[in-house]
């Protein structure tokens, strides 16, 4: 079951030796009028797709897009591996396996949303509501996305065909596509937009580089809708004047952009002329926003001044060691250093204590 504009996707599987041809037909109508036509890549002006392979067994794939009231009725893969399978003069011979898939494709159904978008101008919270009126579907339950992921706690198993959503505070945050969700066969939904002023940030407040070197100043820009055009301009001393900086004007600028980024690379940096402050303005539908980047360029010698300084500190070091060994008194001579030359003490009467030796007098 499928709705107008739709896709829908059968695959056939076919095992058999040798490997069977696989082929899809439409059959249309009831019988015995019914008509049984032969489907072929590309066919329905190109809406109809058929992707097959044969490599252990057969495979095949019928994609239908861009569905129509008319492509409603009975799909049916037929395989055979019959050698005379494609002989038309032989058909009550050939045996052909079937399967069959029955495609029905529904109107859309009527689904009242309000309101049908909401601009942060005008309010800062907003309630969302959808209203089935088409009663031939069974409702089995309902949600509600935001940007495509559900919702927390939207989930219900009730069968109401009015539904709503508040949103508590409208900013880039919530800005978005929020859709209701209801369960029928198939799923039917509406979406409603919630736009907001783009909220534009530089990723860097301040960035430095070497003169002569390039630098890259970069904004993001977050919500919805995102901006449809970005703009760079290069501030004056008071951040008053605004001069434009416009892509390929000369070779100095380069600006690359996305829907939710803008780029801006300054080649061959000049320490007087490209040192400052710039801005990066974002712009939608609802508005502008903007945010300024800092710009510090370093003189091409700034990597030279720390190494003179430590330079110079190991000059003054080694100066004032210098000095103070010069200056420094020679230590005084220690008295114990001289004892060796002093006359050693001697006391006979120890050393001849065991001798009887007599001393006598010379007068």
């Amino acid at each position: 079951m499928k709705l107008i504009e739709d896709s829908a996707e059968l695959d056939c599987e076919v095992i058999g030796n040798p490997i069977p041809e696989v082929q899809w037909w439409f059959i249309e109508g009831e019988e015995p009028i019914e008509t049984v036509t032969q489907l072929f890549d590309g066919a329905r002006e190109d809406h109809v797709r058929i992707n097959a392979t044969y490599i252990n067994h057969a495979t095949s794939t019928l994609i239908l897009t861009n569905l129509t009231l008319n492509d409603t009725g009975v799909y049916e893969c037929r395989a055979s591996n019959d050698p005379d399978r494609n002989d038309l003069r032989t058909p009550p011979k050939v045996k052909w396996i079937r399967s069959q898939a029955n495609v029905i494709v529904f109107e859309h159904p009527v689904i009242t949303t309000k309101p049908d978008v909401v601009n942060h101008q005008n309010q800062t919270s907003a309630t969302l509501t959808c209203n089935l009126t088409n009663t031939s579907f069974i409702i089995k339950g309902h949600y509600w996305t935001h940007n495509g992921k559900t919702i927390d706690k939207s989930e219900s198993t009730s069968d109401k065909a009015f539904i709503e959503h508040t949103i508590k505070k409208i900013d880039y945050h919530s800005a978005g596509l929020y859709t209701c969700v209801f369960r029928t066969e198939p799923e039917v939904n509406a979406t409603i937009e919630v736009k907001v002023l783009p909220y534009v940030g530089a990723y860097k407040h301040s960035e430095n580089a070497n003169e002569k070197d390039k630098a890259v100043l970069i904004c993001v820009s977050h919500g919805y809708p995102l901006p449809t055009d970005w703009s760079w301009y290069k501030l004056g001393k008071d951040e008053s004047e605004k001069i434009p900086i416009v892509n390929g004007t000369s070779d100095k600028y380069e600006i690359k952009t996305t829907p939710n980024k803008t780029t801006l690379y300054v080649k061959d940096l000049d320490i007087n002329e490209d040192m400052g402050m710039y801005q990066c303005q974002g712009t939608n539908e609802i508005g502008s926003a903007s945010d300024q980047i800092q710009l510090r360029v370093r003189s091409q010698l700034a990597a030279l001044w720390p190494f003179l300084g430590i330079v110079a500190e190991v000059i003054i070091l080694i100066t004032i060691i210098f000095i103070y060994e010069k200056r420094r008194k020679p230590d005084e001579i220690n008295d114990d250093d001289d004892s060796g030359s002093a006359p050693l003490k001697s006391n006979a009467a120890t050393n001849h204590k065991d001798k009887n030796v007599r001393q006598r007098n010379s007068n």
